[in-house]
């Protein structure tokens, strides 16, 4: 393509600017939601197309357009308001659920539970974001856990960007900086080697006879109390902290520290959940019992999920009034769950991953220091900070969106249904970038 972002898209990135607050705006890429899209293929406003490998940082998990979920959505003539008030009213479509011509939020929440039956879990809140479904993670711990005053979080998490999330985002100084913190927050290491044990550690998780995390347990000689302990929150793939893929010897102690002492486990799936690692929560991957699920992304609203026993039954404990009742937003997550179960989304992501992993790793250069993922949730990461803007750059002018993550870490997430053919495309560009910027660190 010619010179890139274009002209129609500098002139859209100018307006916006006038009025929209600086926020991380990772390139100049301008959709076009009137032009065509397709799979993993949009269309700018210069008419540019591209092929997206970031899935709207995994909130678009079917890429656009596609067929398992439109097909359904236009057998629907839906009257407004199709935004309902909230998780605080009911709503139908006919006589009775089974009868429902439309899946809401009711649908969404069966749903959910039957995906996560495997935990014991049977009661779901919707909100409208992943930030909210961390909030209430952590409301519903604190209260099952009364008079709880610690929680304990991970170097290198992010779980959103209100002023209690940010308390348990530990990433990036920028995110944090001289906002308040809840108090209580206790920080531990998160072991990001994936062959890691407790002989070869070297992050500092693994401590004398057990870990950090075990050892500031008052019976284990450190000063805290686990009874006063609300939550261990937890992500099982850390996303914005540079896709990091833990050890199972990491996480069967964490799983381990939760079970013995009773403290709910609250594992963030808002990137890594509803099928994007090969399994519908990237905790079933490995040796941990959540207690809590928190997800959004993929569902297009917010969701906590967990037992019965944990949520508060006393009424108002909870609510929202303009939350978790987007009719149209519960219909897309009923059917994105719908549509992976019908067909074999886990298994493909798995296998697409599996080839993706394969072509980035052949004849990779020096300065692509690994090549990592689950499903279709991949990590490239680079020898510097620079190299890895610079391979952004040279791959958005080559006609692929990718972002970064991390300090030099580039994430792919193409759509669940990917081809083969569209894997071996967009690797090939992305692989052409990375030859382009070579031992240079600008993009070419």
């Amino acid at each position: 393509m010619d010179a890139f972002p274009g002209p129609n898209a500098r002139e859209w990135v100018a307006f916006h600017g006038e009025n929209a607050a600086p926020s991380e705006y990772s390139h100049e890429f301008v959709w076009d939601i009137t032009r065509e899209a397709d799979g993993p293929f949009v269309t700018d406003v210069d008419g540019n197309v591209l092929l997206d490998f970031t899935c709207h940082i995994g909130a678009a998990p079917l890429g656009y357009n596609n067929e398992k979920i439109t097909s359904k959505l236009r057998e629907f003539d839906l009257v407004e308001p199709m935004k309902i008030a909230g998780q605080d009213m009911y709503f139908g479509a006919g006589p009775t659920p089974e009868e429902s011509s439309v899946p809401g939020s009711s649908h969404l929440m069966d749903k959910l539970v039957e995906v996560s039956s495997r935990y014991g879990m049977d009661t779901v809140f919707l909100s409208n974001s992943g930030a909210e479904a961390i909030e209430n993670a952590m409301k519903i711990t604190h209260d099952h856990r009364a008079p709880a005053k610690y929680g304990y979080a991970f170097a290198g998490s992010f779980h959103g960007r209100t002023l209690g999330t940010l308390s348990l985002t530990k990433s990036k100084e920028v995110y944090t900086r001289h906002y308040p913190q809840i108090d209580g927050i206790e920080t531990v290491q998160f072991c990001a080697d994936r062959a890691c044990d407790p002989d070869s550690c070297d992050c500092g998780f693994f401590a004398g006879e057990g870990s950090q995390l075990r050892n500031a347990l008052a019976p284990e000689g450190g000063h805290v109390n686990p009874e006063e302990v609300a939550f261990i929150a937890l992500e099982p793939i850390q996303g914005v902290g540079g896709y990091r893929f833990p050890s199972d010897e990491f996480m069967a102690e964490v799983g381990a520290v939760s079970d013995e002492y009773d403290i709910p486990l609250v594992v963030d799936e808002i990137q890594s959940g509803v099928g994007r690692t090969g399994e519908i929560w990237a905790s079933d991957h490995y040796p941990i019992e959540p207690d809590v699920i928190s997800a959004a992304k993929a569902l297009r609203v917010g969701a906590t999920i967990s037992r019965s026993d944990i949520f508060p039954t006393e009424k108002n404990r909870l609510g929202s009034t303009f939350g978790g009742g987007d009719l149209l937003g519960s219909m897309m997550g009923a059917f994105t769950l719908e549509a992976i179960e019908e067909y074999d989304l886990l298994e493909n992501a798995t296998t697409r991953g599996e080839q993706a992993k394969e072509l980035l790793a052949d004849d990779a250069p020096d300065y692509v220091e690994d090549v990592r993922g689950k499903g279709l949730m991949l990590a490239i990461e680079f020898d510097t900070h620079e190299r890895r803007n610079a391979v952004v750059e040279a791959s958005l002018r080559r006609g692929l969106l990718t972002l970064g993550c991390g300090t030099k870490t580039i994430r792919l997430l193409p759509p669940l249904d990917s081809s083969a053919r569209e894997i071996e495309l967009g690797v090939g560009i992305f692989c052409d970038a990375i030859e382009a910027v070579g031992t240079n660190t600008t993009a070419a």
